[in-house]
């Protein structure tokens, strides 16, 4: 089975699919080794680790791409990626898809937000016309080789209009031909259920992301709110960072790694 159909096999299940973020190869295979059905490339992790800055839109469609094409390269499951933006017009988002398509990832997702974007619990964002987005989708979904390639719509409209804006642009990203709607940043339980029956005949995505707007729950509570895919984007890539600063910090003061040593892996 490809990675797509398998990837739009576990979208469609009726369990709730758990999803790590990855941010480079080697964080890939972890995932996969610690039984990650699919493997999600973190936007905000990549561009952290490529740039040293945090994920204001400073990351460019072909440093992503070069990134998803060495994760899908290292692992045998699905790897999903983020796309931002799409990086321009709808005539650039079709070079998108195009670029992930081929490098081997079973689906990415677009967002609303004008550019340059930013982490989709950062505070003063901006999004564009939803006619825009759907330009977008649209543009998204005739670009794509494979029909089970996974377009997923991302809208971060709940934090700049409000939550009933959120929905009716989320309606009509479906219509334009999204497989999965990705409802940024509900800030309660009660809005995620509402979401949840608003969209009970479209596979829902939820981010848990530590610090962010919308509380923590499991991936089992986030099933029985009608979500279908929970993303943990940036858990791993926040563990390692305190990880290496935790051993560079003991180095430069004592001179020796001995007092860290349990915090390290043994190959």
């Amino acid at each position: 089975m490809s990675a797509t159909s398998r990837f739009r096999e576990l979208v469609e299940r009726s369990a709730i699919l758990p999803a790590m973020g990855g941010y480079d190869a080697l964080s890939a295979r972890l995932v996969e080794q610690a039984g990650g059905e699919v493997v999600y490339m973190s936007g905000s992790s990549v561009s952290t680790s490529v740039h040293g800055y945090p994920d204001v839109g400073l990351t460019t469609m072909t440093e992503m791409v070069e990134r998803a094409r060495q994760m899908a390269g290292a692992v045998d499951v699905p790897v999903f990626c983020d796309a931002d933006t799409g990086y321009g017009n709808p005539i650039n988002v079709r070079r998108t898809v195009e670029e992930y398509e081929s490098a081997g990832v079973a689906g990415i997702h677009l967002e609303d937000q004008s550019f340059p974007k930013k982490c989709g619990h950062f505070d003063d964002k901006s999004v564009v016309p939803t006619e825009e987005m759907a330009q977008k989708l649209r543009a998204a979904v005739d670009a794509r080789d494979d029909d089970d390639f996974v377009i997923i719509a991302r809208t971060d409209a709940r934090a700049v209009h409000g939550f009933e804006d959120a929905v009716e642009r989320s309606h009509e990203y479906v219509d334009a031909g999204a497989d999965v709607v990705f409802f940024e940043a509900p800030t309660s339980e009660e809005e995620l259920r509402r979401v949840g029956d608003e969209f009970d005949d479209v596979p829902l995505l939820a981010n848990m992301t530590e610090g962010g707007q919308t509380p923590l729950f499991t991936a089992e509570e986030f099933e029985e709110f009608g979500f279908d895919i929970v993303i943990y984007p940036a858990t791993g890539f926040k563990a390692a960072a305190k990880a290496m600063k935790t051993v560079y910090e003991e180095i430069a003061e004592t001179g020796t790694q001995a007092e860290v040593m349990d915090l390290l892996v043994e190959w």
